[in-house]
């Protein structure tokens, strides 16, 4: 079972790039989006639909091109939840999840701190998520929850810790919420299997950034401890250039 996890960084921009025939290339069973900034009438399914994907999903932030998320799968899910029921969260259209008779995947778009009220916003909606995801995962224990979590766990994440200490993204009280929910029952998949690699799925367009790899790992694959025995193979696809992110794969045998 191969769950791929993307912020496409808009996706009717990444198609114009090429997202389709890579995404036929790749042939994951899952695929999540981030960052879609589309609403589901603007967005030709039928492109999935001809790559073997019939199966769908979106969701969609109210604000036009802002936010939004996406799952497609070869198989039909048992089950579609469409946000958590947080209304101020579903607003922004950050969480949508399927459930499978053996596992659960969602895609997840945590907000980014780029101002101060939006680091409020933030810091709110990681307490709310956390309280969720806790009490979810105890209702779905085989519960893979892929994103853009937008903070880097640890220095190993990122490319200038010192520097970068003070940004939202790196910012102690954001590091800590993610120690937090890891101890709740979840595994960082990536760091399981690579606990020294030190890899990037985001870089800025500013200043070269990506061709000099000064970059911030914010893409992940939590996962419930139960599915650590399961784990074939985690990846970042930093070769893969639709967006300003680069896919994050987990390879599950089930």
């Amino acid at each position: 079972m191969k769950i791929i996890s993307y912020n496409v960084n808009g996706i009717r921009a990444a198609l114009k790039k090429g997202l389709i025939d890579w995404l036929a290339e790749e042939d994951a069973d899952v695929v999540c989006f981030q960052e879609t900034k589309a609403q589901p009438e603007q967005i030709d399914d039928q492109l999935f639909h001809a790559i073997g994907y019939p199966y769908v999903y979106w969701f969609s932030a109210e604000k036009k091109g802002y936010s939004g998320v996406g799952i497609l799968c070869k198989k039909e899910p048992k089950n579609v939840t469409f946000g958590t029921g947080i209304t101020y969260m579903d607003k922004e259209g950050r969480n949508l999840r399927v459930d499978f008779d053996e596992f659960s995947v969602m895609s997840m778009y945590l907000p980014s701190g780029t101002n101060d009220e939006r680091l409020d916003f933030k810091l709110t909606y990681m307490d709310d998520f956390l309280t969720y995801a806790s009490s979810l995962k105890e209702e779905l224990p085989g519960l893979v929850i892929c994103g853009d979590y937008n903070i880097c766990h640890n220095p190993i994440d990122i490319h200038d810790p010192v520097r970068l200490k003070n940004v939202s993204g790196f910012l102690p009280v954001e590091r800590e919420w993610l120690t937090a929910f890891i101890n709740t029952g979840f595994v960082d998949s990536f760091r399981n299997q690579h606990p020294e690699k030190e890899v990037y799925s985001w870089w800025s367009y500013r200043a070269n950034a990506r061709n000099n790899n000064k970059g911030w790992r914010l893409d992940y694959h939590m996962i419930t401890k139960n599915l650590v025995p399961n784990i074939k193979n985690t990846a970042i696809l930093t070769q893969v250039k639709h967006s300003d992110h680069c896919p994050v794969q987990l390879e599950l045998n089930l």
